[in-house]
């Protein structure tokens, strides 16, 4: 491979330049100028619009002006602007693009893109189509250090590459499960710890339990906005990897032991109040006429023990408290996290992991060096020490990851379990086939209500979602644009 010193000028003195004038920013770029040919990098996105400005300031703007002989292109596979003028008051709605067709034409042709950037699911399936190339021979090659990226993260890129790796990325999104430390010790409960069971949370969960009305204390949330049982269902079965339906949605697979247990546990939680849902949104915890900017917010309420969250969740608790701090009518929460719940099943997996801007090389790249010097130093140590300070994803470099103001809490809770293997099914591809699929999973929250109710077993209800679920896949086989509105009453 050709080696090119593309990246000599220190991304601290490019930033020192880039808050001063233009002509300052070209007197600090000018002390070196590049001799090389002038080349064009083109980079896929899955979405993308004519305005590319923010893409560009998070990804690209700081690498062009260090390789300033380096003309990088954005091109989106589907054109969002396109759609942007459409009636969708309309029943009729214009058919949207398959997503996974559109990355595979913008990675072939006469002029495909050198670099695609995007989700787990686009990845593993161009991986299984040989569309990518493999990162470890260039790994290797140029000894660019891998050691210190997050063992979770690692993982879950050689999950999607089978042990091999195709891709990396810069940041990763995930969650935690945060705890209010003055509900244990009031309760005298013992709080949570990193690596416990889902029944070491919902006994804890369970003791912390208590009042009722606006003063009722919940357990815990299994998300910060509280909501319906149904869906928390989804996320506990998540790390099991049950499905709903088989990968080509022909036959549903939810009469069986394992989704009745699911069912059985969370509809329990859910009527002894153990488990926060839309109903604790109702009680408010004071009087309408008092401004409340937690309202909803039950952990910062001091109203749910623990809640599941995502990483971005720290920041809104740092400011919640600050304002907290400076009103007497409320009070600030002293919290801290620890990992999400695991299943005995599936011991160290449920990190809730999401690598959403993996960063790969096409097969067909004319521009491979420069793909790859991309990538590198987005991937790198410098780029890491400057996105270290977003409020939403952790990089996915170790030695970056600290906690947010100087405060002492357990981050290393955000990535320390595996991430959930990826399913071979493409969810995406299944819902352009079939726009109206997700009414299949409507009528099983219908089905989950009855049992809520008491109306029904978990067995008796999941059958009856069998049966009826199995009778909608069948007609969205012969009719992939049927509708069972009437099923949703």
């Amino acid at each position: 491979m050709k080696k090119r010193s593309l990246l000599a000028r220190p991304v601290v003195t490019l930033l020192t330049c880039m808050t001063l004038v233009a002509p300052a920013i070209a007197g600090c770029t000018a002390a070196e100028p590049s001799q090389e040919q002038e080349r064009v990098l083109r980079v896929g996105t899955l979405y993308g619009s004519n305005d590319d400005s923010y893409f560009r300031q998070q990804y690209t703007d700081v690498f062009e002006v260090l390789n300033d002989n380096i003309t990088i292109e954005i091109v989106p596979a589907i054109d969002q602007s396109e759609y942007q003028y459409y009636d969708y008051t309309q029943k009729e709605q214009p058919e949207q693009p398959d997503q996974l067709e559109s990355v595979k034409k913008m990675l072939t042709g006469d002029n495909p893109v050198d670099v695609i950037i995007g989700d787990v699911s686009t990845m593993r399936s161009l991986i299984q189509e040989n569309m990518l190339k493999q990162l470890d021979p260039l790994i290797a090659e140029d000894k660019f250090d891998t050691s210190d990226i997050v063992p979770t993260v690692l993982d879950g890129i050689k999950d999607i590459g089978d042990n091999s790796i195709y891709a990396l990325t810069p940041t990763f999104s995930s969650s935690a499960l945060f705890y209010n430390k003055a509900i244990f010790q009031k309760a005298g409960v013992e709080p949570p710890v990193d690596g416990s069971t889902w029944d070491d949370i919902f006994d804890k969960a369970r003791r912390v339990t208590s009042g009722e009305g606006k003063d009722q204390i919940y357990g815990i949330s299994l998300n910060q906005w509280g909501s319906d049982a149904f869906y928390d269902a989804q996320t506990y079965a998540a790390p099991l990897q049950l499905r709903t339906y088989d990968e080509k949605a022909e036959k549903m697979t939810v009469d069986n032991d394992s989704w009745e247990k699911v069912w059985s546990t969370i509809s329990k939680l859910a009527r002894d109040k153990v488990l926060a849902g839309q109903d604790a949104m109702n009680n408010n915890s004071g009087a309408p006429e008092v401004f409340n900017p937690f309202q909803g917010n039950l952990f910062m309420e001091g109203r749910a023990a623990m809640v599941i969250a995502d990483y971005g969740y720290v920041t809104r608790l740092i400011n919640d408290n600050k304002y907290a701090e400076k009103n007497e009518k409320f009070n600030p929460v002293e919290w801290d996290v620890v990992t999400p719940p695991v299943h005995q099943e599936k011991p160290g997996v449920g990190g809730n992991v999401y690598l959403s801007n993996l960063m790969a090389i096409n097969s067909s790249a004319q521009n491979s060096d420069d793909a790859w010097e991309f990538i590198k130093f987005l991937n790198g140590e410098e780029w890491a020490k400057i996105r270290a300070r977003s409020s939403y994803e952790l990089v996915s470099r170790k030695s970056y990851i600290k906690p947010k103001e100087g405060l002492d809490y357990n981050i290393g809770a955000f990535y320390a379990l595996k991430p959930i293997p990826p399913m071979n099914m493409n969810q995406y591809q299944l819902y352009q086939k079939m726009p109206n699929l997700w009414q299949v999973d409507q009528v099983g929250q219908k089905y989950f209500k009855q049992v809520l109710d008491n109306k029904k077993t978990p067995k008796e209800a999941l059958a009856e979602w069998q049966k009826e679920g199995d009778e909608m896949l069948l007609k969205l086989q012969k009719d992939p644009k049927a509708s069972f509105e009437d099923k949703l009453q």
